[in-house]
């Protein structure tokens, strides 16, 4: 594989930054994910960095190189990721679950596959046009859905979200993939620091005539002007496939040449709310798995 990387986070307006991003990668597979902790509960930091956490040790555990499913790997991992922010919530007698949104992405072979809970987003740009874009778990993104179907009344929120992790009920998590990818191809996932304040026009337009490396911050710096003093925390990373060997100095990556059993992360040197690994319990990540895959196992056996 090879693919260009660039990320970015910015408190913006806030006390504290609860926004997480980071990316994985072997020989063959890479992971990028972001999320964004949210406001209202407790601990949104804990509750992005923790989420992101349990990805990728996942996808090192399952990545030798390559994921035998991708699809099923996202699912899994972002409810896997779920279901330790419940558990640290009982752990630690908490009123109230840390919650998260999360957008994760694989790039394998010449494919792309992306999974997403909550109102973070991936768009993905070819050829200056805005191919895909994740549509948010919101209220009013499923107002305007469904306003050709059903009268619209009182317009809601846009922060208002149906769905998110750490939340009472099971999370709802939509997975596209595969999608083959073609050099040049820019990804970008965000949280809504960055499309609450500038649009999908001009998110299309600067990653469709800049390097990802000029693009990303420029983005950044807009949404921080345009929501001024009460800005959101802005986060975003940007991956360019099979990118120029011109980009700017250390953001390409060719990963032809690593071992089978080589892995690179970002995610787990994270930064987070004291240190990452006292909220990491592996076992507990195991059990999660075990209870996914029995469930998977029970549903096939009543379909039978």
């Amino acid at each position: 594989m090879r693919f260009s990387v660039y990320q970015i986070s910015r408190r913006g307006g806030r006390e504290k930054n609860e926004d997480r991003m980071g990316y994985c990668y072997t020989r063959d597979s890479g992971l990028f994910a972001l999320a964004d902790g949210m406001g209202g509960h407790p601990e949104g930091e804990v509750a992005s960095q923790l989420s992101l956490q349990t990805l990728g040790v996942m996808f090192q555990r399952e990545a030798k190189p390559i994921l035998k499913d991708p699809r099923r790997f996202l699912n899994e991992g972002i409810i896997a990721g779920h279901h330790q922010l419940i558990r640290y919530a009982t752990e630690r007698a908490l009123l109230d679950t840390p919650r998260t949104t999360i957008i994760a992405c694989v790039l394998q072979g010449r494919e792309a596959y992306w999974a997403h809970c909550g109102d973070s987003r991936l768009y993905l740009v070819r050829g200056g046009k805005l191919l895909a874009r994740t549509r948010d778990h919101s209220y009013s993104e499923l107002q305007e859905t469904l306003a050709g179907v059903v009268p619209i009344g009182e317009r809601v929120n846009r922060n208002v979200l149906f769905t998110c992790l750490g939340s009472p009920g099971k999370p709802v998590i939509d997975t596209v993939g595969p999608l083959t990818l073609q050099p040049g191809d820019k990804l970008l996932l965000c949280s809504d620091g960055l499309w609450g304040s500038v649009d999908d026009d001009t998110i299309t337009e600067h990653l469709a005539t800049s390097p990802i490396t000029d693009a990303v911050p420029d983005l950044v710096e807009l949404a921080l002007r345009i929501a001024g003093e009460k800005s959101d925390n802005v986060t975003v990373i940007a991956v360019e496939w099979e990118s120029a060997e011109d980009e700017e100095p250390g953001t390409g990556i060719e990963t032809d040449d690593l071992g089978s059993d080589v892995f690179a992360s970002t995610i787990q040197a994270g930064v987070g709310a004291g240190n990452p690994d006292d909220l990491l319990d592996d076992a507990e990540i195991e059990r999660s798995i075990r209870e996914i895959n029995e469930a998977i196992k029970r549903s096939a056996q009543k379909r039978g």
